[in-house]
């Protein structure tokens, strides 16, 4: 099995929080469109090459998720364009197709076009606070946001994810639980919840850098976590990941491919790609991207990735998850060092070796796991 992403850079506006690529300038929309459908047939090959290489991987595309950027600024002859170049290339037995969707982008009619090539929707909900939604210019309002889940399945799409973050400047506890409430309300099947970074570059981190705002405590971020894990799981929504929850059967089936080892093909610019032989990532620059897809070259660079790193991998992203890591999957100095590694953290309770033979955090760990993963990889 295997995932195929898809990024799709173009936003309206640039949120103040965001350090993903994008850009404003929708000019190179068309010509992108015709890069990316030349793009897949490029690399039509990728899954087929592993297979070739390991003839226990079965090259057999399984989900497919467009991200962004905003996805759902591509029409209807976009979508048409590109998924029958997916088709072509990659055959459409796919259990899951998720496209990310800005709430003000969806209508009716819109909705409807979704519903002819996805089977779930990712809503870059974040808040119901009108003016958290200002402070990060997101062009949506609360209204808007509910109204949009609602259209959604009314067109009989029946998994839907919203994301949600939480950490704003002079956030209280009160009004994140308003924020976690409004999700449950809407029952939607699945929920991503972040805590608001900072990140350098971003329009966020130049205001806390002129100390316009300020970050709240450390005490207050951990209450929230708290509160989201409980309030969810009453809910029905079970914690897989350290920031996703889902109802049973709506766990994300294609970014639960980025913490197994699963390989995936990235296409589009500044998109990812895993073999599991090497990693590979596109230029993170549109007028570049198309420029060297048209000239029929892959713009991208390649790593090798040695056992070291492959370890350190699995550190960072299994163990974010509520399987956690099979020692049994480890050869045997890696599993004797991440034993050694973790025996502290064992005795204060932050890891729990279980009967299966694996480790996992607990939720004392989860608050923090960047601490404990940067102990466990090999530097």
């Amino acid at each position: 099995m295997a995932g195929l992403y898809l990024h799709v850079p173009f936003c309206s506006s640039k949120c103040s929080y965001c350090a993903f690529y994008s850009v404003t300038n929708n000019q190179l929309k068309q010509d992108y469109i015709e890069a990316i459908c030349k793009e897949l047939y490029l690399r039509k090959q990728f899954f087929k090459d592993i297979h070739f290489k390991n003839n226990q991987f079965k090259p057999l595309v399984n989900t497919v998720y467009f991200g962004g950027g905003t996805p759902s600024c591509l029409d209807e002859y976009a979508f048409e364009k590109i998924f029958n170049a997916i088709y072509d290339c990659f055959g459409n037995s796919f259990e899951e197709v998720t496209i990310e969707c800005n709430p003000d982008d969806i209508t009716l009619s819109y909705a409807k076009i979704l519903k002819k090539y996805a089977n779930r929707i990712s809503l870059g909900i974040q808040t119901f606070n009108n003016d958290q939604l200002k402070l990060i210019n997101r062009r949506h309002n609360a209204e808007e946001a509910i109204r949009a889940v609602d259209i959604i399945k009314e067109v009989g799409i029946s998994n839907i994810s919203i994301d949600l973050i939480f950490g704003f400047p002079k956030e209280t506890l009160t009004d994140w639980l308003f924020d976690i409430d409004q999700a449950i309300k809407l029952n939607v099947q699945h929920v991503s919840a972040y805590s608001l970074m900072f990140e350098e570059g971003t329009k966020l981190y130049h205001l806390l850098k002129k100390k316009k705002i300020e970050q709240i405590s450390e005490e207050l971020s951990v209450e929230m976590y708290d509160v989201l894990i409980d309030k969810l799981s009453e809910a029905g929504l079970a914690q897989y990941e350290i920031s996703n929850f889902a109802k049973p059967g709506f766990e994300s089936r294609h970014n639960s491919s980025y913490w197994n080892e699963t390989p995936y093909l990235g296409v589009g610019p500044s998109a990812h790609s895993y073999n599991l032989l090497t990693r590979s990532w596109n230029v993170s620059n549109v007028s570049q991207y198309i420029k060297s897809i048209s000239k029929d070259i892959l713009p991208f660079e390649e790593e090798l990735i040695d056992d070291i790193t492959r370890y350190n991998d699995l550190v960072t992203t299994a163990l974010r998850t509520k399987k956690g890591i099979l020692l049994n999957s480890l050869q045997g100095d890696f599993s004797r060092y991440i034993l050694e590694q973790s025996s502290g953290f064992i005795k204060e309770g932050m890891i729990m070796k279980t009967t299966d033979n694996r480790l996992v955090l607990t939720r004392k760990g989860y608050y923090i796991s960047d601490a404990i993963m940067a102990e466990l990889i090999k530097v």
